[in-house]
């Protein structure tokens, strides 16, 4: 871990602006695109890069934004990764969204987001707080290996349930569906089913299978071969060097996935999603800071 000052810390997106108090993860999923080359890591990936200044900059920019809006984390960096246990940086942050009447939509795999469970509770009655949960593998023995240092999916799973029963909104990511290891019909309706018992608000499926791009790739083919043996040389014989890596069950298990929502009333597409997430109830989004 090291720590740095950031320059700035918001980004606009699509109405909504995004914040990456850290850089890296110590997660270890073995799918991870974060640890792509594109993305210019100049340090270990789990040397996890520390924006210090995060909760100042935040501040700063939130006091002199005119219109309140939503605000987003997660999206490269888990923000409830190990450092954040000591360091809290999330939470401080988090108390600065509250403090000027922002939304929040926060992404993480880990449990520890229950920690701040109250916070997120003040800003959703105060203006609008999501919990984004990723649920990838149903089976906790399986998501040991794919997501190794976090918080299996039973627990992942717990938490949905105890943000529904403070009445905070959740949005699951689906994704990714690793072909030849967890794209199975069992594992989709069984993760399906458990989002709806949750009551979520939507699920986020970019199709069924993964993306690899350099880095990711070598990282991911090193994890195959410890834990599935010979599954590497089958995914160079289907795939070759390929982006996208559609599962060969991809049109079947998106009909069940799309089927289920629309009978559950679960949102769906991306785009819904993403409105839901990055948009402010109206009448508080009018609300001027001056």
């Amino acid at each position: 871990m090291h720590y740095v000052d950031a320059k700035s810390i918001l980004t606009a997106n699509s109405g909504m602006h995004g914040m990456n108090i850290y850089r890296g993860c110590t997660h270890g999923c073995i799918y991870c695109d974060s640890r792509s080359v594109c993305y210019r890591f100049t340090h270990k990936f789990e040397d996890i890069e520390v924006k210090r200044n995060a909760p100042e900059l935040l501040e700063h920019e939130l006091r002199s934004k005119r219109r309140v809006c939503m605000i987003g984390t997660g999206a490269m960096s888990d923000p409830y990764m190990h450092c954040e246990k000591e360091l809290m940086l999330t939470r401080r942050c988090a108390e600065i969204i509250l403090k000027y009447g922002f939304g929040f939509a926060v992404q993480t795999k880990s449990d520890m987001i229950l920690r701040d469970i109250d916070l997120l509770d003040e800003i959703n009655r105060g203006a609008k707080c999501v919990v984004q949960m990723t649920l990838t593998t149903y089976d906790n023995e399986l998501c040991r290996i794919v997501e190794p240092n976090v918080c299996n999916t039973g627990r992942r799973i717990e938490v949905l349930h105890l943000m529904r029963e403070r009445g905070i909104p959740t949005v699951v990511w689906l994704t990714p569906l690793l072909p030849f290891i967890n794209d199975t019909g069992e594992n989709l309706a069984a993760l399906l089913k458990e989002c709806a018992d949750a009551g979520v608000m939507g699920i986020v499926a970019f199709g069924m299978g993964l993306t690899l791009r350099e880095g990711d790739r070598e990282y991911f083919y090193n994890a195959l071969d410890v834990h599935f043996p010979g599954l590497k040389e089958r995914y160079i014989r289907t795939y070759g060097d390929a982006y996208e890596l559609p599962s060969p069950n991809s049109a079947r298990l998106m009909r069940m996935f799309n089927d289920f929502c629309a009978e559950h009333g679960i949102m769906y597409t991306p785009q819904s999603c993403f409105a839901y997430m990055n948009t402010l109830p109206e009448k508080h989004e009018q609300i001027s800071l001056f």
